[in-house]
């Protein structure tokens, strides 16, 4: 059995990651008075996981099994689930982790929908700013139920603002080091923020111009990325020459070029 295909349909699946991000939402700044409680590490001895991971994705999990049974899911600390529908849900219930257990003002909840493989809906939570970002397919993007879109006069390459995150293994951060060096001269500045689905809405709402950023798993990127071309926004998943994660990259469509060569030539997009 397909998937959905028309708006109307897109647009359920919309509302029902709304409602998921604003649960959690709700999960997570209640933690906040014991962000430290059931820390654990995972890939390093710095990408680390929570009990508050584990509690908001149950929730969101159930939420989805309950309204769309046969659906496929993919969450990022647990769940892998096959599904009949050609609907598979990509999840993380916490992005931004290290940022939460400092008490750090950036991080939240990523859902994207995706339809026989390609992103169709996705709903990003600002959780301490208790906003949502959402987006659709073929329609617009929106924060908090008011449209945005990047539509403003860009500035040069030489006058963007450029969000980034680094990895987890320390010798791809001495090469990201290394790249850093030859971009920072040439951008207005550089953001890190520790969350790449808000770095990917906040260049929706125009607050950055550009965002690039290597080795991101699906559920760090795919409501986010939606979310940003629908705001009009260009983007590209290249892959990365050592075999991990893509090399995400989006920016305003006058500016994406001269992004994308300035990575080139500074290795920022090999590992």
């Amino acid at each position: 059995m397909s998937g959905p295909t028309q708006h109307s349909d897109l647009s359920e699946l919309l509302e029902l990651a709304r409602v998921a991000v604003s649960s959690v939402t709700v999960i997570h700044r209640a933690r906040l008075s014991d962000p430290s409680y059931g820390v654990s590490t995972k890939s390093s001895a710095t990408d680390f996981v929570t009990d508050t991971d584990w509690t908001a994705e149950a929730t969101i999990i159930d939420a989805l099994a309950h309204a769309r049974p046969h659906d496929a899911i993919l969450s990022e600390e647990t769940v892998s689930i096959e599904g009949t529908t050609g609907v598979r849900w990509i999840v993380d219930p916490l992005d931004g982790t290290t940022n939460f257990i400092r008490g750090y003002p950036s991080f939240g909840c990523s859902i994207a929908a995706e339809v026989n493989g390609a992103a169709v809906v996705g709903a990003v939570g600002d959780s301490i700013r208790g906003l949502i970002y959402d987006g659709i397919k073929g329609g617009s993007a929106q924060c908090d139920g008011q449209a945005i879109s990047i539509d403003r006069p860009p500035p040069s390459l030489g006058e963007a603002i450029v969000a980034t995150g680094f990895s987890y293994d320390a010798g791809q951060r001495q090469a990201q080091g290394r790249a850093m060096a030859v971009i920072l001269p040439r951008v207005a500045d550089i953001r890190r923020s520790g969350s790449a689905a808000l770095d990917l809405c906040r260049l929706a709402a125009g607050h950055i111009d550009a965002y690039f950023e290597l080795d991101l798993a699906p559920w760090d990127y795919a409501a986010g990325l939606l979310i940003a071309r629908a705001a009009g926004a260009q983007a590209a998943e290249l892959p990365a020459p050592h075999g991990q994660g893509p090399a995400v990259v989006a920016a305003h469509p006058q500016i994406f070029d001269d992004l994308i060569t300035l990575l080139e030539e500074a290795g920022a997009l090999s590992g």
